[in-house]
This record gives structure tokens, sequence and C-alpha cells, in this order.
């Protein structure tokens, strides 16, 4: 793990100490599985059930129209009592098979003994995924999975995935199959790292009082020992001057020349959520630019309250990595109905991460996750503003103008082909690159608020 101290008076504590962070190599990934009829707590950061499904005794009440074309059987788990957890979904071997079908749960919630309604699971197939041909993709630990679904505290669980009747114009009659070795996902995303009052460290550095900026970060402790960066739980907002000296520097523009960059706000890091950096890969992959922004849902539903944001959080990265097979957390950025903005993938805020958010179209851009699923209710003013704050900052480092156009090439999508250029907005919704819902129509029916407002927080 490296260290970095400013060197200059130009460079604030809070920019340096968004570079990345390297976990060694020796460090293993949290391989401790909770079994399901363990009971008492667990004595691990968080860990994860995942519990083999099995052929059900019949479709639950369903019928194809057609006494001769059966439908496929279904899979589940009936109601049963696990270890603890907050977050579940549904995994499967194969991350290029399209799962046809439906995916419901039940849980029960811990101390009251009350079962929910069923509950859908977005099926995902693939949307959320590194892009084919890259060391990610290809590195055969990837799986199929859902979107995950915050549940809140619970202690038991049911499952049921229906596959698709026949298609009435197959003359052949077969049913549609369900993937091959689904699994009963159940995270628990531990507990809340404790926090230390955030104060603008930059201020205290430029100052020359590294002591006083000290004291408002924690000191991360390596596996091997080595010496660790001071890590602060939260990046404080810097004015629009401020932020365009920043990136002016880091850019290294031409003296005089005018950079568009909006003021950055305040950013919970990883180490403010705590994500346990043991999970993930060590090393970092970037793209040359950051030239657009893909907007998402996190579709785990809208059932948490502010204050659960860095568990949910938690329980998304956990399950990306430990669950769906990801080197990290698909998403760069993280924003939750309060707006609160939260760092994603690691690498360091400031540098043009890949991610594994849009699938085809994850080089030189970034994935915002606005937590919740936006399809049938209307994210709050509060998460919109975010993402027009965070993109005007982060697109403004690259040159990016939010109420522009930008042309991709595509690495493959159900939506464009590999190697074909497309013309998109520098914002643009999941949608636009990948035939999905995300981010939800009510989200993307204010991207263009969020388009505007960005570019005005940049100057233009």
């Amino acid at each position: 793990m490296r260290a970095f101290i400013a060197s200059s008076i130009g460079v604030t504590c809070a920019a340096v100490l968004a570079l990345p962070l390297a976990v060694p190599a020796g460090a293993a990934p949290d391989t401790r599985t909770v079994p399901a009829e363990s009971a008492g707590p667990v004595d691990v950061p968080g860990s994860t059930q995942s519990l083999p499904m099995r052929t059900l005794s019949a479709p639950s009440g369903r019928s194809t129209g057609d006494p001769t074309r059966a439908a496929a059987p279904e899979q589940g788990l009936p109601e049963r009592e696990v270890h603890p957890f907050s977050l579940v979904g549904v995994v499967w071997d194969d991350a290029n098979a399209e799962l046809h079908g439906t995916v419901q749960v039940r849980t029960r919630a811990t101390g009251t003994g009350a079962w929910s309604d069923w509950q859908d699971l977005e099926t995902h197939n693939a949307e959320h995924s590194a892009d084919p041909g890259t060391a990610e993709r290809d590195s055969g630990t990837v799986r199929g999975s859902t979107a995950p679904l915050w549940v809140g505290d619970s202690d038991a669980v049911a499952v049921r995935v229906r596959p698709e009747a026949p298609d009435p114009q197959d003359r052949t009659g077969s049913a549609v199959p369900l993937p091959a070795g689904l699994r009963l996902e159940l995270v628990d995303p531990g507990e809340d790292p404790r926090q230390l009052p955030a104060t603008d460290t930059g201020t205290a550095v430029a100052a020359g009082a590294m002591s006083a900026a000290a004291a408002q970060v924690q000191a991360a402790t390596t596996a091997d020992g080595r010496t660790a960066a001071l890590v602060p739980s939260v990046l404080p907002a810097l004015s629009k001057a401020r932020s365009e000296a920043q990136g002016e520097a880091e850019a290294g523009l031409a003296a005089g020349s005018r950079p568009y960059i909006g003021p950055r706000p305040r950013i919970v890091t990883r180490k403010g959520w705590g994500a346990d950096e043991k999970l993930r890969e060590r090393k970092f992959v970037y793209t040359s630019k950051v030239k657009a922004a893909f907007i998402h849902h996190s579709a785990t539903g809208n059932n948490y309250k502010c204050s659960q944001a860095a568990s949910v959080l938690r329980g998304i990265y956990r399950y990306h990595v430990k669950s769906s097979g990801w080197r990290d957390i698909g998403y760069n950025f993280a924003v939750d109905k309060c707006g609160n903005i939260y760092e994603g993938r690691a690498g360091g805020v400031t540098k043009a991460v890949l991610g594994a958010h849009t699938l085809g179209f994850n080089t030189n851009s970034m994935g915002i996750a606005v937590l919740g699923t936006f399809t049938k209710s209307n994210p709050p003013a509060a998460a919109v503003n975010a993402v027009a704050k965070l993109t005007a900052w982060k697109l403004g480092l690259f040159g990016a103008n939010p109420r522009g156009k930008v042309t991709l090439v595509s690495g493959g999508s159900n939506k464009y082909k590999k190697g074909k250029k497309v013309k998109l907005n520098v914002i643009s919704g999941h949608r636009d690159g990948f035939a999905t819902e995300c981010p939800g129509a009510r989200l993307y029916k204010k991207l263009g608020s969020a388009r505007t407002s960005s570019a005005k927080l940049q100057g233009r």
C-alpha cells in the first residue's frame, strides 16, 4: 500500500488521499460461508450464505394455455431459517446465460416474525458487467446474477424462480430452461465503521497544520504490516475556485485556459462506508479519460433509511465481488436518496477508473448508481441534485460538457454490436447503451434537468 504526502500548498490533503490504495496480492478474500442452519453471531466483517436451489414439486398455479405444452419446473427453496442477512440476490454459473423468467423472494424480519409479501428481483441478465474481452469478464469467476434486493435485518427466507412459459409460436413445444447452478445469495453487510468527525482537511494541510488534519483520518494497516496511508472517511466539499485550481494542475492545462470544473461535492470514501479492502482485487485498471457518465438505479428497492446507505453499499459490494465474481463493486460512485455521494470502485475518485456498470460502454465512462428503484417511484430531488454536482466536478476534470454529446465505441451489448461508434449524451442513462429499464423510467426523465444543472455548476 502506498503512502501519499502533499508536497505543495496547491495540493490538498483530500486530493492526495483520494489516490488509490492497494491491497497486497497475498490478501485472500473472505471465503467463510455461514451455514444456513447455524445459529448465533459470526465474528467476521460481513458474510455471505450461498444456498443451492432445487426443483420445486410443481409450478405454482401456472398454465401455458395448452395441456400438451407443459411449463418448465420452478426452482427455489421453501421457507427456512438462516443466519441473519440484509440483502438477497440470485446467481447462476454462466455469466452469458440469460434468466428468462421471474425471481421472487419472501423474507422474515428479525425479531418480529413478520413475513414480507413476495418481492421481485430484477433479473439483470448481465447488463451491469465488465465488457466482453476484458480480463475481468474473462477471469473465469464471473457469474450471471439478478440485481440484489435490500430487505433489512432478516432471519428467514423463501425463493422461487419461475421460467417463462413456452412460446406459442415455437412449434417444438420446448419449455424455456432456467440457467444451471442457481443459488440464493444472502448477504450480511457487517457493522458500520466507527466514524470520526469530518472537517475540511484540505484547508488544514494547506495551512501547514498536518497534525490537525491527521486527527480527522483513520490509519489503515496492510495485511503484511507495511506502512499504510492515512485514509479520510470523508472528502470535504471544495469551492469552485479550489476545484478548478486542483483540476488545472492535475490535467496540466495550458496557462490561461479556462477549466470548466464544478465545485467538488462532499464524498464519503470507501473508508467512510466501511469497504473491506481484502475482498477486492489488489490492482486497478484505468482508461484514458472520463468522457461520459451513465446513470443507474441500483434496483435494490427504496426500503432503506439514509443512515443505512453505507450498509446497503457494503451489501452490494460483497454481492458484486463474492457472489457475482467481479473484481470490485461495479459502480464508480453511488448516491443515496438524501443526496449523499459515495466513492465506488477503488482506484481514486479523480481517476478514470474502469468500472463494470454499463456492458459495452465501460471504457472512458463512469457509472453512478442512485440507491433505490425508480421504475414507478420518483427519485428524490436531493439525489438528482447530487448527480448534477458530481458530474459537474468529475466530468469537468476531463473537459466534458454535461449538455454535450460524445461518441463512444461499443464493446458489444444487446443494443449495439462490438465496434460500432455510438453518439450519446455526455450524461446518459444506462438504457441508452443497453436495452434495459435501468435507471428506471422516473429517474431517466430527470436526466435533462441534471444535465442543465451540471453545466451551470461548471460555469457554462
